[in-house]
């Protein structure tokens, strides 16, 4: 190799070398990390949260400009268990911070996150009650996030695996769009799709053309579409009709209802299921339904959930009870009544 070839790659190498050491302190000028990491937990004490993390926050350009996180750690003020953990985490920002401009975050992604359920109800907790004759409210959230391979606890105890949210800008009047999956501790996936434009005026938040979608594949796909409002405390209305397809049967017509809490009645859910050879019409109130479930968990005596209406099967598969001819009908006076005839495979 000549000599003068040889200053020349030396020239060169010396040069792509400044570059990318320019380019290197030009991320760290530009994106400055600490100010990001600072509005981040700048807007996490502003709702009474800490944030933390084990190593400061180093920049990226590629794809898009970001901050990569490792070690996040969420918990309330003052608390000792955090409710939400996490491996790694990004803030994707916008091209015009390179620029000097306003330092804004457009999403957030968590990887591997922990989610403790006792945590975030005792944070829950702490926050100031609402009066109950207050309007809806809609929190505005300016940046998208995504969860992905998280897990959701109470305590030590896991009750779903593989959680993957994918969630866009929530905005008065613009289009929003969520998505859910998980595995249940059972290891049963389930997914749920959300897509619709929330508006909210004089104190009523209403979703507006709602398309939600709830499945797990292959066993059945649920699609419905509607509209729901929210007045704000229990005053929660919304209509919703579809269609439920199964592997095992021929598919239903779905109704989904639900009529708010008056000076009579609680909060009911009402479902109406139409198939070929099974129809259901009930009426469910979230509130009891939930104490019920509790007492069962906690080792109650076994008792019917409380639900009014009827149900129709002419088969139906409960593990190894296989029952014919089922119909149970309740009303407020008689609380659950059931006709069926069973027999063990």
């Amino acid at each position: 190799m000549t000599r003068p070839l040889r200053i020349g790659l030396y020239a060169g190498g010396g040069l792509i070398v400044v570059v990318l050491l320019a380019a290197f302190v030009a991320m760290y000028v530009l994106l400055q990390p600490e100010r990001f990491t600072s509005l981040l937990q700048s807007r996490a004490r502003a709702v009474g949260l800490e944030l933390t993390l084990a190593n400061p926050a180093s920049p990226t350009l590629w794809p898009k400009p970001a901050l990569e996180l490792e070690g996040v750690s969420v918990r309330a003020s003052g608390a000792g268990t955090p409710l939400l953990a996490a491996s790694r985490g990004k803030l994707v920002l916008p091209w015009h911070t390179l620029m000097g401009g306003e330092a804004r975050i457009s999403r957030l992604e968590v990887e591997g996150a922990r989610i403790d359920l006792d945590a975030l109800a005792a944070y829950l907790d702490t926050l100031p009650s609402r009066p109950s004759t207050a309007g809806a409210i809609l929190p505005a959230v300016d940046a998208g996030f995504r969860i992905e391979r998280g897990t959701l606890l109470r305590g030590n105890e896991l009750l779903l695996s593989d959680v993957d949210i994918d969630a866009g800008r929530l905005a008065n009047g613009l289009p929003f769009a969520v998505a859910l999956a998980a595995r249940t501790a059972d290891g049963t996936s389930y997914a749920l799709e959300l897509e619709t434009t929330p508006v909210l005026a004089r104190g009523v938040l209403t979703l507006e053309d709602a398309e939600l979608r709830l499945s797990s594949e292959p066993r059945f796909t649920a699609s419905l579409r509607g509209d729901a409002t929210w007045r704000g405390g229990a005053d929660v209305g919304a209509s919703l009709s579809g269609r439920v397809t199964r592997q095992a049967g021929a598919p239903y017509g779905m109704l989904l209802k639900i009529t708010p809490a008056n000076q009579r009645d609680p909060l009911y859910v009402a479902l109406k299921l139409d198939g070929e050879n099974d129809r259901t019409d009930i009426r469910v109130p979230p509130i009891g339904f939930t104490e019920w479930w509790s007492g069962i968990q906690s080792g109650g005596p076994p008792t019917l959930p409380p639900l009014l209406g009827t149900i129709e099967a002419k088969t139906l598969d409960i593990g190894s009870v296989h029952m014919k001819g089922l119909r149970i009908r309740a009303t407020p006076s008689v609380p659950a009544e059931a006709a069926s005839t069973a027999s063990a495979p």
